[in-house]
């Protein structure tokens, strides 16, 4: 009995460690392949994690929004005093809710829209996939509720309840837009935030809570480190938060080779030198292959970069892994395209460097060039190399469909006029302020139509003004 209880155990002990993940040593070389492939698969996560603990974990943080599940609205039009961020928008307030989901879902509500105004609250998950939308494109202009669920939630839905949307990660943010038909509109948008409502789904029904979820100890940001080996213990923390998706088993059992894998303890002191130094070589090939990628995102039209399919779902994004990094890199957060798309140019028709200081320009656009959206469009100037907005006499910072005394020809056409002095009398209301000296334009497509998205409708040429 003794034998064969020791063989019983012996046999235990060999299923049990062929249960467990197998160590395999890697060659330096093998480490950097490994890690510069990890690291463009990390970047865009690291990137959002970032945002994610200066907006709502980190309270000394200067851009410190809210807790989690607590609904922030930010009723501000921006104009050249705001530098946090370059290419501000003039066109819409924000709103935003950094959302917890380990203990229960997030019930979203928003209000009927009675003056066609636009609105989009958009869900962006730990990978960065636009996993859904709330809006007047996709859910359209009634009022409504909406339950955001992390992954394994297997509750029944509520009565009154339009929609279930589900999550793969325990943590998303909802960023919403509010458009401002101008400066005289900014009540009515403030009404129309002030019907935004987030609550625990427990509290919209008006029951007790579940147990609230361990405390995490979420990793101090630090834009050093990660930048280094120690990339490593970010991701894993991210990838403890994620339900693993089938279709990246095979890629996390590579990853692994360099100690990730989902909450899996990481101490950089104790990697071989020799490897450290490997895996960082493969962070700088990295960063190498995402900035040259950036260049890569899109295609020149009449001047304009138009940039498509590097903002989406899952399934869109589906191995797009580099796209994904290089798009986080060149702007964190974009829009699926069908909901917003973003020319820009610096150049004019005859490829020169935009420049107030030496040109007038005119933007014009036939009848049948009007930027065609079921929303509205805008176009941005901004200072180069800052790319702020500039203080103008008129406070005009973007022209847009939804500008006061916008002035169209007799046949439809429309001219914009886009210079440092103002081109006076009836051509004021068509006036962009320009900078004196290199500026970019940016134009911003607010739900476009469909049937412009493929071929994508392409932006006039900006002319030197005669």
């Amino acid at each position: 009995m003794r034998k064969l209880w020791i063989v019983f155990l012996a046999g235990l002990f060999l299923t049990l460690g062929a249960c467990q993940p197998k160590e395999v040593e890697l060659t330096p070389e093998q480490a950097k392949q490994v890690a510069e492939e990890a690291y463009i698969f990390a970047f865009p996560m690291l990137d959002n994690y970032k945002m994610m603990f200066a907006q709502a974990i980190f309270e000394g943080s200067p851009a410190y929004d809210a807790p989690f599940n607590t609904l922030k609205n930010k009723a501000i039009l921006l104009g050249p005093e705001y530098t946090t961020i370059v290419r501000p928008n003039n066109d819409t307030f924000y709103s935003i809710i950094w959302l917890d989901l380990r203990g229960e879902p997030v019930v979203l509500s928003v209000p009927a829209i009675t003056d066609n105004r636009y609105y989009s609250f958009q869900l962006i998950d730990l990978y960065t996939h636009n996993f859904d939308y709330i809006g007047t494109r996709s859910t359209g202009f009634g009022a409504g509720n909406y339950i955001i669920a992390g992954p394994g939630w297997k509750g029944e839905v509520p009565e009154g309840v339009a929609k279930v949307i589900p999550t793969e990660g325990n943590f998303a943010v909802a960023l919403g837009r509010t458009q401002v038909f101008g400066p005289d509109d900014v009540e009515n948008a403030v009404s129309v935030q002030q019907g935004y409502k987030a609550q625990l789904l427990s509290e919209y029904l008006g029951q007790e809570p579940p147990a609230a979820p361990a405390p995490l100890d979420f990793p101090v940001y630090s834009p050093e480190k990660v930048k280094t080996a120690e990339f490593i213990g970010y991701l894993n923390f991210l990838l403890g938060q994620l339900e693993p998706h089938p279709s990246e088993e095979a890629l996390l059992e590579k990853f692994a080779g360099i100690g990730i894998g989902p909450d899996r303890p990481f101490d950089v002191e104790k990697i071989d030198p020799e490897i450290k130094k490997a895996i960082e070589e493969g962070i700088a090939g990295a960063m190498e292959k995402i900035e040259a990628k950036t260049l890569e995102l899109g295609e020149r039209h009449n001047g304009w970069m138009q940039i498509t399919g590097v903002f989406g779902t899952r399934e869109a994004m589906q191995g797009k892994y580099l796209v994904r990094a290089a798009a986080a890199y060149f702007g964190l957060w974009g829009n699926t395209l069908e909901e917003a798309f973003y020319p820009e140019t610096s150049l004019d028709a005859d490829g020169e460097a935009l420049d107030g200081s030496k040109h007038k320009y005119v933007l014009h656009f036939e009848a049948d060039e009007i930027p065609p959206v079921k929303a509205f469009w805008s176009l941005s100037m901004y200072k180069l190399p800052e790319q702020l907005f500039i203080e103008n006499e008129i406070n005009r910072y973007v022209i847009s469909s939804a500008t006061e005394g916008l002035r169209y020809e007799e046949d439809g056409s429309l001219n914009v006029y886009i210079q440092k002095e103002t081109p006076g009398g009836e051509m004021t209301s068509n006036w962009l302020p320009a900078h004196d000296g290199p500026f970019s334009l940016q134009a911003r497509l607010y739900w476009p139509e469909p049937a412009q998205l493929n071929p994508l409708y392409t932006m006039p040429a900006v002319n030197k003004a005669e």
